[in-house]
């Protein structure tokens, strides 16, 4: 089978594991997911099968969006409740409080990427630094913050909020420099991933809806690329692009879009990614859909 499965990825499993329980799921050799959610995280994880997973690399990146609950008055090493537990302090942080600094961290921040993540520093990854009990030094990143909202009081201390925000953001260091901003600290206490890659938690399915009905979760591998523009081709054009010709705009009048763009045949079948480029007047191919082998 081909296409995209997003799955709504339960709290304790890693990315790896839910891509090898839908590859055994749809007996496909081939799957790829498109975007690591932490193992305590939950929501969207977009998966792909068999010949979509040469698409990976084009996925629109397009925001990610979450909702997270946040604890003030305790600080951890890995920045979220699993950590071990670096600070106690006793608080009362308000939801007037709490709103009030959110503008600080919306739009253009720098960030530094938190000891327990996947970030590579001289060649190892972070996290396999911080088992180690290591500290190093990282580079500060850019990210973008597009919308940040208090969305409920979860309790005492407690809240929910709204992040959306560009890729490489990490929610959990967010929250940790929201609590040093109030004083107290802050640890996130649970993450759930509602957008990523153009997908939405409208087209997640549970595990528990995947093994009743697999073949009903499976999407077209041209679904995530609706956002570009779409190229209709005769039958010589097809077989030229399948093959890795690039095709001149001007035998495609019709055509009107520029940058990546769908390619289909005059069937409707889709044939891959293109990229039109109005100033050498040709579209290239940048991704053919294989043949059925």
């Amino acid at each position: 089978m081909d296409g995209f499965v997003v799955l709504d990825k339960a709290a304790g499993v890693t990315s790896f594991k839910a891509a090898a329980c839908l590859r055994a799921l749809y007996h496909e050799k081939k799957t790829g997911h498109t975007g690591t959610l932490d193992p305590m995280a939950t929501g969207v994880l977009p998966v792909a099968l068999g010949r979509a997973t040469r698409f990976i690399d084009f996925l629109p990146s397009l925001e990610k969006a979450y909702v997270a609950a946040m604890r003030f008055g305790l600080t951890t090493d890995t920045l979220d409740i699993t950590g071990k537990v670096l600070s106690e302090t006793p608080c009362r942080v308000t939801a007037e409080e709490l709103t009030a600094v959110l503008p600080a961290f919306t739009g253009g921040i720098t960030q530094l990427p938190p000891m327990y993540s996947a970030v590579s520093v001289g060649g190892r990854r972070l996290y396999e630094l911080a088992r180690k009990g290591l500290d190093v030094e990282r580079a500060p990143r850019a990210v973008t913050v597009y919308e940040l909202t208090l969305t409920r009081p979860l309790g005492e201390n407690e809240f929910e909020i709204y992040v959306s925000c560009s890729k490489g953001t990490y929610v959990r260091t967010l929250i940790d420099d929201i609590g040093r901003t109030l004083g107290p600290g802050a640890v996130m206490t649970a993450l759930r991933r509602v957008k990523s890659n153009g997908f939405s938690i409208d087209d997640a399915h549970t595990e528990e809806a995947l093994l009743a009905d697999p073949a009903a979760a499976l999407l077209p591998t041209e679904h995530p690329f609706l956002c570009f523009p779409e190229a209709i081709v005769t039958e010589k054009q097809a077989a030229r692009f399948q093959n890795g010709g690039e095709l001149s705009l001007d035998r495609l009048p019709a055509f009107s879009g520029e940058g990546l763009t769908r390619v289909k045949g005059p069937d409707g079948a889709f044939l891959g990614l293109g990229e039109a480029d109005r100033e050498t007047g040709v579209l290239r191919v940048r991704r053919v859909f294989p043949k059925e082998p």
